[in-house]
């Protein structure tokens, strides 16, 4: 008796449940590395690490739009949203680039005001303090991305390009800060001019975050190898002769797949029912798919056409 595939909505939802408790613990690293920040810019006397303080309580906000984005996107299929909630998550993603681009104009605002008003010089002890943060920041982007290219997750890869953003301005900030202290009397504004460069790379990332969630909500097809791969798995199905059309889409943290088989003509609707049943539970149960729903039609083949061999190439 053949075995059940695994309910492919539950792997969604766990994998959503297990990015939201990631995207939580980036929350809770955020918040303190903000509260750090804002101390070090205070007593420090370097509007840069003030103003990537002030970065980081909007990532903070960003962050919870990630985070509810998965808590929806793990919703199972309702009547209202037979295709599961999955579009949640590049909304999330969607959400997030727009916090980027205003943190972004907040800072450069800032950083011209400083730059026209004399102020006091930063404190060497704010140096040390952002290396440790550059270096936390680093750290955890790579495994958000981890993370997000295992799930195939638009927003956790989004989320780590923002964690990226935030190193490189603090990192911007450590040069405008040490070139403010070697440099002493004149130098003061370094930093804020390090501040201003990292807007331009924020902006920039932010046009990626954008451009990819974008392409999710737009239902942007899938790569060529995957719709190769799914074409494989469907053409080792028995009865299936060739394929026509496939057309793969991404839906948040799994993929809807549609297909047309093609199939002997001579066989009974009741057997190209089997043979269309056998495509999809093929593609649902495939270990190296997030596939959540295929959609399969039947075309029938001519007999002349039966006797050719078909390449399992698209």
């Amino acid at each position: 008796m053949p075995t059940e595939p695994l309910d492919p909505h539950a792997a969604t939802q766990r994998r959503a449940e297990a990015s939201a408790r990631l995207v939580a613990r980036g929350i809770g690293l955020n918040l303190a590395l903000a509260a750090t920040k804002f101390a070090g810019g205070v007593f420090g006397h370097t509007y840069a690490l003030i103003a990537d303080g002030a970065e980081s309580l909007l990532d903070v906000f960003s962050s919870t739009l990630v985070w509810a984005g998965f808590r929806v996107a793990a919703r199972p299929p309702d009547a209202d949203h037979p295709y599961g909630h999955g579009k949640a998550e590049p909304l999330a993603a969607l959400g997030v680039a727009v916090v980027i681009f205003a943190a972004a104009g907040w800072i450069a605002v800032h950083a011209v005001h400083e730059i026209v008003t004399p102020h006091q010089g930063p404190h060497w002890f704010t140096l040390p303090l952002l290396a440790g943060i550059v270096m936390i920041k680093v750290l955890f982007s790579r495994r958000l991305a981890a993370a997000g290219a295992a799930a195939g997750s638009t927003a956790l890869e989004v989320e780590a390009m923002h964690h990226w953003s935030d190193a490189i301005t603090s990192a911007a900030a450590f040069v405008g800060i040490a070139l403010a202290i070697v440099g002493g009397k004149g130098w003061e504004v370094a930093d804020d001019w390090a501040a201003l460069f990292a807007c331009v790379v924020i902006v920039f990332n932010g046009a990626w975050m954008l451009r990819k969630g974008v392409g999710d909500v737009m239902d942007t097809a899938a790569p060529a190898k995957f719709e190769t791969e799914v074409r494989d798995v469907a053409l080792a199905v028995p009865g299936v002769a060739a394929l026509d059309k496939v057309r793969v889409r991404k839906s948040g943290l799994s993929h809807l797949v549609d297909i047309q088989v093609r199939v002997d003509g001579n066989l009974t609707v009741r057997q190209g029912h089997d043979i269309a049943h056998a495509v999809k539970d093929a593609l649902l149960g495939s270990t190296r798919h997030a596939i959540s729903d295929v959609s399969v039609h039947v075309e029938p083949m001519e007999e002349a056409k039966l006797q050719a061999p078909t390449s399992k190439l698209p």
